[in-house]
């Protein structure tokens, strides 16, 4: 599919068949050097499809050429768009997943290799449901992605796909692949920079720990309640909803309600 307002003065479909045949390679030679099948270039000869962008280093590379040279058109544009549409999509992630994934789906249409898309895509399968739908993106996204942050977050998705299905030992594979990493590039920029930069960085990793820490403490009291010390849970429960009740921010309302149940249904087994 043709990206309107992308494409200027030349058809890169026609630049790359240009290319290719200056130097003298097949199709299938192109696609294997490349790391893409032989069909994938053959529909952006087409004009029926644009290659991604997370291949244009690639291609500019295997011609030897420029970026500049081998698109007619501005990367950063894509890049802006992408992160539109993802932005666009993440409103409605909680709320509406299926109107999100919408708005994913459209997105892939003109970008139908972006890694930023397909990790975005993940937020909206509810993998509880369709295990197999996320273990065949997710496993899809940590091969092919060159983005480790994308490639880990892929592994996290495929691990607890691997859980709904009651596989244990491949969730406990794909999660090892995941490192330890004890700090974040928001923690040590909210360290090194100063001013707005700074209090972005701490402002978003402080909601991201705060989650995290949220999480863990039920995680504590669920397995209390797993060797029958419920009071214990309870206690752990109610120390959570008092950490939400401090930080005062409605987006952990959800979680205080789901708290709140939680507690009354294990007081009901004490």
């Amino acid at each position: 599919m043709m990206v309107k307002g992308m494409i200027k003065n030349m058809n890169i479909g026609n630049k790359i068949k240009e290319l290719r045949h200056g130097r003298g390679v097949t199709q299938e030679q192109l696609a294997d050097s490349i790391g893409v099948t032989f069909q994938a270039v053959s529909k952006w000869e087409c004009g029926i499809s644009l290659p991604d962008i997370t291949i244009a280093p690639s291609l500019a590379a295997y011609f030897g050429v420029t970026l500049d040279e081998l698109f007619d058109f501005n990367l950063r544009e894509a890049d802006s768009e992408i992160e539109k549409i993802c932005s666009e999509a993440y409103k409605y992630r909680e709320s509406d997943p299926a109107r999100g994934r919408r708005i994913l789906e459209e997105g892939l249409a003109k970008y139908p290799s972006s890694d930023i898309l397909l990790n975005n895509l993940l937020y909206v399968i509810n993998y509880s449901e369709n295990p197999d739908e996320t273990i065949a993106l997710a496993s899809k996204l940590a091969t092919k992605t060159v983005m480790p942050d994308v490639k880990y977050d892929a592994l996290r998705f495929l691990a607890y796909a691997y859980k709904a299905k009651g596989d244990l030992v491949s969730a406990q594979a794909a999660v090892e692949q995941i490192p330890e990493i004890y700090f974040t590039k928001l923690t040590e920029v909210a360290y090194l920079l100063e001013g707005k930069p700074m209090f972005d960085a701490a402002e978003k990793q402080k909601w991201i720990s705060f989650e995290n820490l949220v999480q863990m403490i039920f995680k504590t009291a669920e397995y209390y309640e797993f060797v029958g010390e419920n009071s214990r849970a309870i206690r752990e429960i109610d120390r959570a909803m008092s950490l939400i009740e401090v930080m005062e921010n409605e987006n952990f309302d959800s979680y205080a309600e789901f708290f709140r149940k939680e507690t009354e249904r294990i007081k009901k087994i004490l």
